[in-house]
């Protein structure tokens, strides 16, 4: 009996270890040169990107509902280090930092997950998603084969896998997570650093394979990618790639659905039709996986938007708006697309195609199986003319710049070019809310120097002093003219001249501004050259420095310098001209407002504020405001119409929606056009409006009553004519 009993109870210890293994077998994640496999099986896989920060908690299962219907399998995110990690060993994972959360919402709708955590993710996002405080750890220098910057990245890479393999959230452990993402778009950067470069890579990816999530790691835009690990494409058009060996899929994880606005910019609009037109290109040449970057695209809130210059809005002309209404005819027509992709998937992921000219431009690519599953991709590039062509003994019409899908190699169930979802236009219409008791505070800077962060001779540079706390630095020196004014050469002005690389520079004499400048994405460095209005005896010069977001790409931008670094001169004195930039200089953190936290209930009341001031007189800059408003009535996304204000920051309840800038945007606006080659069309519209007027206000950050308001106004505008609008899906157009 007892041997019976040893018999048995191995059996039974076998049987439960087979059975473990086929469980592990059954939801192990893989790969062959056709597709992803999951759970053996060959898969059409369709993404789309949606950011968990640039959202709410509650807006989450809504878009998440919306990409499902829509036709979606996966989403797709980054992760970001720097919200999750902001000092060293001290993680966030609330709120809108809550990946875990996030996540489950999307296995919740029975959708996978890509998660690409990077972590340097470039993004449009500060930093490139990199904390600041990585800037500052001894010896480092990002992003190459260097042992302080392989430290940090392991860390916290173990750190997101360590989270999701607790919360059994890998494909291999019955999750929705069947991809991950190691490094970012590093193959420009991988060929300067040349040897060090292919170290860090070949570094990179047997780090993340070594962490044994039982799904595959891939790399974007990186042809050395080491096996085992995929590269992959990102771009306007995919169909010219493929992975650099046979026996890897073809992925897609970043098809632009439009593009990042910046403030000063046109916005600009990709039409579905060619976006239509470039997945089915890829599907056709075989690819198996794409992914829309963005699908929804959501709301740079706080001071996260990098770039610099990158506007809060990060709309990027999804699917789904930033405010979480369906974009028509965007979302509908590629609905119909992702349909008829599915009908064709068991002859796609089954076979290769055979090729067939139809035309000088047209061609017809056949899937066929073995059990008679064939599907058929028709296609015409050529952008101006149409094409009628013979298939299988039947007459085709193919518009310009199209395809024309048939899952039975027969009937055509979807063309690119062919909308018949409607256009809705989506609107912002008045509330029932008013703005109430308008209070302002001026910045007092008549005591910049009390308290100041630090003094030193000469020009220091910006980020080394505020640690990007803050997006403003004050320069304060002291100019001694003498006893008289007739020192002044000719009775005339003298001139100050201010070269900064800050993106912005408002100039302060005696307390009184001189004027602004500003610089762009393209040219980042900004001149000031204006009379200076100087009184005999002590003058006081303040420089407030702006930083309009930190840079998120290009080589070594951890060193790139910010803020005022010179020269600063006086010009036309009696006694010559004078270079300031070796001076004492004062150096201000900051704004005395945010010191004093206005931006909260607790921190508006610690100050005497100015009620009725906005009718009295021209608003200065440098000028807080204040006001109350109630909810307004029903459910639609809200936000606030700031085109009467200048530029500056906005706060509801304390939480930050981010920067505000009424820059008109320049460029050349029209009508699309198609180059007939594969770059993207020419749409930008908006020019000679704000590139961004509207600005997100979330409704879960309300309550009921008594809202508050709170901006900061760096040059001056009519706060009296700042209103809460709604958003809503406009008249079918």
């Amino acid at each position: 009996m007892e041997t019976n009993n040893s018999v048995s109870k191995l059996f039974i210890l076998l049987s439960i270890g087979l059975l473990v293994n086929a469980l592990l077998v059954h939801t192990l994640v893989s790969y062959d040169k056709k597709a992803i496999l999951i759970n053996g099986k060959r898969r059409i896989l369709i993404s789309g990107s949606i950011h968990y920060p640039r959202s709410t908690p509650q807006m989450w299962e809504d878009l998440i509902q919306k990409a499902k219907d829509g036709g979606l399998d996966v989403i797709d995110t980054y992760v970001f280090w720097n919200i999750h990690e902001p000092s060293p060993g001290n993680y966030n994972f609330e709120g809108r930092y809550d990946l875990v959360r996030f996540i489950k919402a999307v296995q919740k709708q029975g959708l996978y997950v890509h998660l690409r955590i990077g972590p340097y993710i470039c993004a449009e996002w500060n930093f490139g998603g990199f904390p600041v405080w990585l800037k500052y750890v001894p010896g480092i220098s990002f992003r190459t084969d260097n042992e302080p910057f392989k430290a940090a990245m392991r860390g916290f890479t173990q750190k997101i896998v360590e989270m999701m393999k607790r919360e059994n959230l890998f494909e291999s452990q019955g999750g929705p997570i069947i991809l991950s993402q190691i490094e970012n778009e590093y193959g420009p950067e991988g060929k300067v650093f040349g040897a060090a470069g292919e170290a860090y890579i070949n570094w990179a990816a047997s780090m993340a394979v070594e962490l044994d999530t039982g799904v595959p790691w891939v790399m974007c835009k990186e042809e050395d990618a080491p096996d085992p690990v995929i590269n992959t494409c990102n771009g306007f058009y995919c169909d010219g790639f493929a992975p650099n060996k046979p026996y890897k899929p073809t992925l897609w994880t970043e098809a632009w659905s439009g593009w990042f606005t910046e403030f000063g910019g046109p916005l600009n609009h990709r039409p579905v039709e060619d976006l239509a037109f470039a997945v089915a290109r890829f599907i056709q040449k075989g690819g198996s996986f794409f992914n829309y970057y963005m699908y929804h695209g959501g709301t740079n809130f706080g001071r996260t938007a990098g770039g610099p210059f990158i506007t809060t809005s990060y709309d990027y002309d999804a699917p789904i708006d930033e405010y979480g209404l369906i974009r028509e005819p965007k979302y509908g027509h590629l609905t119909e697309l992702h349909r008829a992709i599915k009908q064709c998937e068991q002859a796609l992921v089954s076979s290769d195609p055979t090729i067939t000219i139809l035309g000088s431009s047209q061609q017809a690519y056949v899937f066929s199986t073995e059990n008679g599953n064939c599907a058929a991709f028709l296609s015409n590039s050529d952008s101006k003319s149409a094409a009628r062509v013979m298939f299988n003994n039947l007459h085709y019409d193919l518009p310009p710049w199209s395809m024309s899908i048939l899952p039975d190699c027969r009937s055509v169930v979807f063309n690119t070019a062919i909308v018949g979802t409607q256009t809705s236009g989506n609107q912002m219409l008045p509330t029932n809310s008013e703005l109430l008791s308008w209070e302002t505070y001026d910045e007092d800077i008549s005591s910049l120097e009390d308290n100041p962060t630090t003094t030193a001779v000469g020009l220091l540079e910006q980020i080394n002093i505020t640690r990007d706390s803050s997006d403003y630095l004050w320069y304060i020196t002291s100019v001694d003219i003498g006893p008289s004014p007739s020192l002044l050469r000719g009775g005339q002005k003298p001139t100050l001249t201010v070269q900064s690389r800050g993106h912005a520079l408002h100039v302060f004499i005696n307390g009184q501004l001189s004027g602004s400048v500003y610089g762009t994405r393209e040219a980042m460095r900004c001149r000031f050259t204006g009379p200076a209005n100087l009184n005999a005896g002590m003058n006081r010069i303040a420089l407030l420095s702006i930083a309009v977001g930190l840079p998120n790409n290009g080589i070594h931008f951890e060193t790139w310098e910010t803020g005022i670094l010179g020269p600063v001169l006086l010009r036309g004195l009696d006694t010559g001209n004078r270079d300031l930039s070796w001076q004492k200089w004062t150096y201000k953190v900051g704004l005395k407002g945010e010191a004093m936290n206005l931006v909260s209930a607790t921190g508006i009341s610690s100050v005497e504020w100015v009620k009725g001031a906005l009718f009295a007189q021209p608003q200065k800059p440098l000028t807080w405001y204040k006001a109350y408003f109630d909810v307004p009535n029903g459910d639609e996304p809200l936000a606030l119409d700031m085109r009467s204000m200048g530029k500056g920051q906005v706060w509801i309840n304390g939480e930050s929606i981010g920067r505000y800038w009424t820059a008109y945007a320049a460029g050349s606006c029209g009508l699309c056009s198609y180059s007939g080659t594969y770059r993207p069309p020419k749409c930008q519209l908006g020019c000679g409006e704000p590139t961004q007027r509207w600005y997100h206000v979330p409704r879960s950050w309300l309550k009921p009553t008594q809202n508050l308001l709170v901006i900061f106004e760096e040059v001056g505008g009519d706060a009296s004519k700042i209103s809460l609008v709604r958003r809503i899906t406009g008249k079918t157009i």
